[in-house]
């Protein structure tokens, strides 16, 4: 790999991780700010769903934007959005206004979510763009892995405050990145903006392209289920300090690292299409662990959430890859609908798991177990057409 595609990888996997360091470095804050200001959990909760809300509604318009303006002025303006928003939340003092906030961040944010997808297929073709989206996949775990970590250690010597101006400067380092960048769209869509968001018409009307990014956003059910209850189970019910859930937190992280580092080293050797099916075997396998109630205390759901991370790592370089080769053009558009569905299906799974559970575990053993086996039961069929 050279440094140029080197340097190039880490800039588009800095904003493809918007998501998670958006989130997971506050998630260590969620029992605080519950305490503090003496509301529910569901209503707390609504700054992670409101951030995805605000995430997915935004990046529909910034990937016909992108195909038709380049992909550089529609990345700057939404990173300038993200950046505001972050230092806005840090000076909030009450949940609705930091709900408002979130859903401002979660705008900003998704442009480096879905441009940096769309800039893959400029760049990239076949093989080498599986390979460079697995090594993407490998860093932007990191996000989730350390930023719980981080959000842990300035909670515990400054205040909740200072995690969103750390998110600020993140933004601000990827904003000094993309103006030195580029311009990678060779050949921008010549019609206007409404005719560029027609191509969403087209793409509902791809039935290979459609089917496959409505299957794979199933399976993001139990991931964003545990993201958005992780914190509660792991401080409120078995006690831990916010330091030491960030812990556990970046152990499931490192495993979701650990599976798409894996997916590097074998996809030269299994096509696509059988990684992805190992990948939701294993996330079948890892729910019905779960709720066997094997391991006592903690890591109950510690053990078999990483197993189901690791399989869903392996999983999403390949997934995305499949979904991508289903069409020829309007790589920013097919970006912005396929990452919309995922994460529309985050955001409920996160404040689904808010309700008031009677085991909050075995709910999201559960959406393991029934995101995966609904995938399988149609995914199976459906490959033999894609070979």
């Amino acid at each position: 790999m050279t440094p140029k595609t080197l340097k190039m990888m880490c800039l588009l996997a800095l904003l493809a991780a918007f998501p998670p360091l958006s989130t997971d470095m506050y998630l260590p804050a969620l029992p605080l700010l519950q305490k503090t200001w003496q509301q529910p959990m569901s209503l707390v909760n609504l700054t992670l769903s409101g951030f995805f809300i605000g995430f997915c509604f935004s990046m529909l318009l910034y990937g016909p934007l992108s195909d038709k303006y380049g992909r550089r002025p529609p990345l700057m303006f939404g990173i300038i959005i993200y950046i505001a928003a972050s230092f806005a939340s840090g000076f909030v003092d009450g949940i609705y206004h930091l709900i408002l906030f979130r859903v401002l961040q979660g705008i900003g944010a998704s442009s480096g979510v879905v441009i940096s997808m769309a800039i893959t297929k400029d760049l990239y073709e076949g093989q080498q763009r599986q390979y460079i989206l697995a090594y993407m996949a490998v860093i932007m775990a990191l996000a989730p892995m350390l930023a719980p970590v981080f959000g842990g250690l300035i909670m515990a010597r400054l205040s909740w405050h200072w995690v969103f101006f750390v998110q600020a400067a993140m933004g601000m380092i990827a904003l000094g990145g993309v103006f030195r960048l580029k311009e990678p769209l060779q050949e921008p869509e010549h019609v206007s903006v409404l005719e560029t968001m027609g191509l969403y018409l087209k793409l509902f009307g791809n039935r290979r392209y459609i089917g496959l990014v409505l299957l794979f956003s199933v399976i993001v059910l139990p991931h964003f289920s545990f993201i958005g209850s992780a914190s509660n189970i792991y401080i409120s019910r078995f006690g831990m300090s916010e330091q030491v859930f960030s812990y556990f937190f970046a152990f499931n992280a490192a495993a979701i690292m650990a599976g798409s580092f894996m997916c590097t080293r074998i996809q030269q050797r299994i096509c696509s299409d059988k990684i992805v099916t190992v990948g939701f075997a294993g996330i079948l396998v890892a729910g019905l662990l779960m709720h066997a109630d094997l391991v006592p205390g903690p890591w109950a759901l510690a053990l078999p959430m990483a197993l189901a991370s690791f399989f869903f790592g392996l999983s999403r370089p390949p997934s995305s890859h499949l979904v991508l080769l289903q069409v020829d053009q309007g790589a920013g558009t097919a970006s912005s609908l396929m990452i919309f569905l995922y994460f529309i299906v985050a955001a409920f799974a996160m404040w689904f798991i808010s309700l008031d559970w009677a085991d909050t575990i075995h709910m999201i053993a559960r959406l393991a177990i029934f995101s995966s086996f609904f995938v399988l039961v149609i995914w199976l069929p459906m490959v033999k057409k894609l070979i």
